[in-house]
């Protein structure tokens, strides 16, 4: 089954894609997050590539588990993308994606300049990856 996952943020959305056998996450792309909302050709062009069966949105709730405003305003976001495409729409908490997709870029050699438009599609594969282990697990 192929999953796709996104980290929405405010400005820009990274893709990542789960290989058939859903063992793989594989960073796609970034696109505006505006983007994806609207439904433009490339966010379609994913879409129809991919031919995903399931869309997994990070959620960033707190340390402490809450959900707070922009959990809110992501859940939103998510639910209407859900809608839009009529995937079945999944969450998976996110807590420090950024970040450590930040860690990985620069340890593999990426400046800040170089790692633009990066974190976000590495975040997404991170929050697929934590996603697909966990469902080995329950499996």
């Amino acid at each position: 089954m192929h999953v796709l996952a996104l980290d929405i943020g405010e400005k820009r959305c990274g893709i990542a894609v789960s290989d058939s056998s859903g063992k793989i996450a594989i960073p796609i792309s970034t696109l505006d997050t505006q983007h994806v909302l609207g439904g433009h050709p490339d966010f379609k062009r994913i879409l129809s590539d991919h031919e995903p069966e399931l869309l997994l949105c990070g959620l960033p709730v707190s340390l402490d588990g809450a959900e707070h405003t922009q959990a809110i305003r992501i859940r939103q976001q998510a639910e209407l993308i859900s809608q839009q495409t009529g995937l079945p729409l999944a969450f998976v908490d996110e807590r420090l994606s950024s970040s450590e997709a930040r860690r990985l870029l620069r340890e593999s050699g990426h400046t800040e300049r170089s790692m633009r438009g990066k974190v976000d599609m590495v975040a997404a594969s991170l929050i697929l990856a934590t996603w697909l282990e966990a469902q080995r697990t329950i499996l």
